[in-house]
């Protein structure tokens, strides 16, 4: 099952069930099934906050991903600063919703197996995200 719910932020306007059919989309395209998922957008406050206590880290981001994958299901709580993600659009010069529909992925990308932080592998996550915006119906 995939959640949706916010903390310290209002709800951004998604659609759910589109967006629920394309993470499972993804993850079959990967080998995975879809267990329990939770997406809890909030602030950079809270991000914050996550970061330092569970991480150590001391700085912003646009998301965490708490893994709790067994085998091929997937499974995780996924945090998203919406605040992050709006300036990270501008930055780019980037609609909003297709920077949010990138993050939102490549949370999932992260319980697939695919890695961001090696040499090299930035590369392919950002190859892998681009696979699956062009799958998501309106982006």
């Amino acid at each position: 099952m995939i959640s949706y719910t916010t903390e310290g932020t209002k709800m951004p306007d998604i659609k759910r069930r589109s967006i629920t059919a394309w993470i499972k989309e993804i993850a079959k395209a990967h080998g995975k099934v879809v267990g329990d998922i939770a997406y809890i957008f909030c602030n950079d406050d809270k991000i914050l906050e996550i970061n330092r206590e569970y991480l150590e880290h001391d700085y912003y981001t646009d998301i965490i991903t708490f893994d709790y994958t067994e085998e091929n299901i997937i499974g995780g709580d996924i945090f998203i600063s919406l605040d992050t993600v709006r300036s990270n659009s501008e930055l780019l010069g980037l609609p909003y919703e297709q920077e949010l529909h990138r993050v939102i992925i490549h949370g999932v990308l992260h319980l697939c197996g695919i890695d961001d932080k090696a040499e090299g592998a930035r590369a392919v996550m950002e190859a892998e995200e681009n696979k699956a915006l062009a799958k998501y119906p309106t982006l």
